[in-house]
């Protein structure tokens, strides 16, 4: 894609693209809060299937064969290295705090994302910067967030920002990589160096790969089909023509969608912000996307 503007919203076959990858990366949560499986484990699974799914079209386009392939493979294997990042520091949130507060404070992933467009020279308004405010405030409402504090919660909440903005580093080296390279080579790469450090914690780490009774293997599959495929593939297959900025936004919604197979899956009620915190994420994408005023000589072009 050429000139990007952060704020046109998706069209064409982006914007169903974009509506499953919600509903895919919305269960994540209930499916690992499910599961038993250590945290390496899954993250290794989940990314090894990932990548062996991509795999075959890779290997029929062979872009590696290129100096400009080579160097978008590399970037690609980094993207895998902080995506494995991302996900460790998100899962090691859950353990430490509370998953409402982990799951409010990861999704600063679009704060990030905006701040580092911001930082390359993207002309981003003030007003679509209080949208994404609202928007995450709004998080707090749909989560019932917890503001206990105590030592132990105080290093989960860091877990989750860290991840967060791992978060947004991982889709914004895609949105970079794939203007050189195919979503499906790309993904092989990311999604293979990211199974490679899950394995190497899992190694190190003494947990099992292997071991496990037929549900936890079926719980990590739905986890590759939900998560992996219908999410983050999909959403990184938008990333050559939405921006990363707006991708990222987009997974806001997340949080909602997972409260809502959480309670109908594992008994977990909403809080009582549901409701009003769903307009409040609605009205907050809606001043981000209608109140920026983007010139075609002001819009950014991400680089690799």
């Amino acid at each position: 894609m050429d000139d990007q503007a952060h704020t046109t919203l998706p069209q064409g076959r982006d914007i169903p693209l974009l509506l499953l990858g919600i509903l895919g990366i919305g269960s994540s949560g209930p499916f690992i809060a499910k599961s038993t499986m250590p945290i390496p484990s899954l993250i290794f699974w989940r990314n090894f299937l990932g990548a062996l799914s991509m795999a075959p079209f890779a290997l029929k386009k062979a872009e590696w064969r290129t100096a400009a392939g080579k160097r978008a493979i590399q970037v690609s294997v980094l993207a895998g290295v902080v995506l494995a990042g991302h996900f460790l520091a998100f899962f090691a949130a859950m353990r430490y705090t509370s998953v409402a507060t982990g799951t409010a404070l990861t999704s600063l992933q679009p704060i990030f994302a905006a701040l580092y467009m911001k930082y390359r020279g993207a002309k981003i308004s003030r007003q679509s910067m209080a949208g994404i405010y609202i928007a995450f405030l709004s998080l707090l409402l749909i989560t019932g967030i917890d503001l206990h504090i105590s030592t132990r919660a105080f290093v989960g909440d860091l877990y989750a920002i860290v991840g967060g903005a791992l978060a947004a580093g991982y889709v914004i080296a895609g949105s970079g990589v794939q203007k050189h390279v195919s979503t499906s080579t790309y993904l092989t790469f990311c999604f293979g160096s990211c199974s490679l450090v899950a394995f190497v914690v899992a190694l190190f780490g003494g947990f099992d790969l292997f071991h496990f009774v037929h549900q936890q293997w079926m719980l990590a599959i739905g986890l590759f089909v939900g998560a992996q495929f219908f999410g983050h593939t999909l959403f990184n297959m938008t990333l050559k023509r939405v921006s990363p900025v707006m991708v990222s936004l987009i997974v806001f919604f997340e949080v909602p969608v997972a409260a809502i197979i959480a309670w109908f899956w594992l008994g977990q009620h909403p809080s009582r912000g549901t409701i009003p915190g769903i307009i409040g994420l609605l009205i907050g994408c809606a001043i981000f996307v209608l109140r920026n005023n983007v010139s075609d000589s002001t819009r950014l072009v991400v680089e690799g």
